[in-house]
């Protein structure tokens, strides 16, 4: 994203004051040459800002300040940790990436993220390994939270849960392995009516690199624009313009619907609603 564009998105936060929060993605958004200037802007205007960090950014070259600036402008990090133990984070993501991720939990532990009372939220991410639905996400986080806290002595905010939506690589890597459809099926015959009133595509813009909007950080990657029309952020003033339009929808979509559903910020209902949704 571009000076243009970021400086675009900011006014259209500033003309519509009912968007209270900026979330901040794309893989590692922290090196992208907008993103301070996002943070502050968004910040000025008092909206919430969020910052999917993959963690490992922040002990590059030329990123020491980084988590300074975050905690400075009170920004909330989500950060992506598919596994409580080194084997299961590095076969995911690389050798030494899990040893690289708690040094940097620890660095946002000592600025007082995820610490009780300093308001600084640290929520980590979880997304299963392979074909098949997260577990329930308070079970789950209830694990991390002793494995961190007694093995490593790491504390973080709260844990979401994410399904491997079948898209892009995880498709192809699927359709490779012969599951894409069984995974499929599993996704549509847990599909969970109870998850529909929270699914994020209701209430969310999706912004692109290149200003085009979307329902949701999925379709764009699908470069499927918002309602099925292409939009920017140039062609709209008020976006309260935009309540009532249609949704632009695929068969990834299961994936947001599936057993306790599935968003950006995990989880859409409780086990119990679940199961009874699930079950008729």
């Amino acid at each position: 994203m571009n000076h243009s564009t970021a400086a675009r998105v900011l006014e259209l936060l500033a003309r519509n004051p009912e968007v209270d929060v900026l979330d901040l993605t794309g893989g590692a958004p922290e090196l992208n040459e907008s993103f301070r200037e996002l943070v502050a802007g968004a910040s000025a205007l008092g909206r919430r800002v969020i910052d999917r960090c993959n963690l490992t950014v922040l002990l590059l070259p030329g990123q020491e300040e980084t988590a300074t600036f975050l905690a400075d402008h009170r920004v909330e990090i989500v950060a992506s940790l598919p596994c409580y133990t080194d084997e299961g984070v590095d076969a995911q993501r690389g050798r030494g990436v899990f040893e690289r991720s708690v040094e940097a939990l620890r660095l946002l532990n000592s600025l007082g993220y995820g610490r009780p009372r300093t308001g600084l939220i640290l929520d980590l991410v979880y997304n299963p390994t392979g074909a098949f639905l997260p577990p329930p996400q308070d079970e789950l986080e209830a694990r991390y939270r002793i494995e961190l806290r007694e093995r490593l002595g790491v504390e973080f905010s709260r844990l979401v849960t994410i399904t491997n939506m079948p898209i892009r690589r995880f498709a192809h890597d699927l359709l490779r392995r012969g599951e894409l459809f069984s995974y499929m099926g599993l996704l549509v015959n847990h599909f969970n009516a109870a998850t529909l009133p929270a699914l994020m595509c209701r209430s969310l813009v999706s912004v692109g690199y290149d200003g085009q909007l979307h329902d949701c950080d999925f379709n764009l990657m699908l470069e499927l624009p918002l309602g099925g029309r292409a939009r920017s952020i140039w062609d709209v003033d008020d976006l309260r313009a935009l309540d009532g339009d249609r949704v632009a929808v695929a068969g990834h979509c299961f994936g947001c619907t599936a057993g306790a559903g599935s968003s950006c910020g995990g989880s859409l209902v409780a086990a119990g609603r679940e199961n009874l949704a699930s079950s008729v």
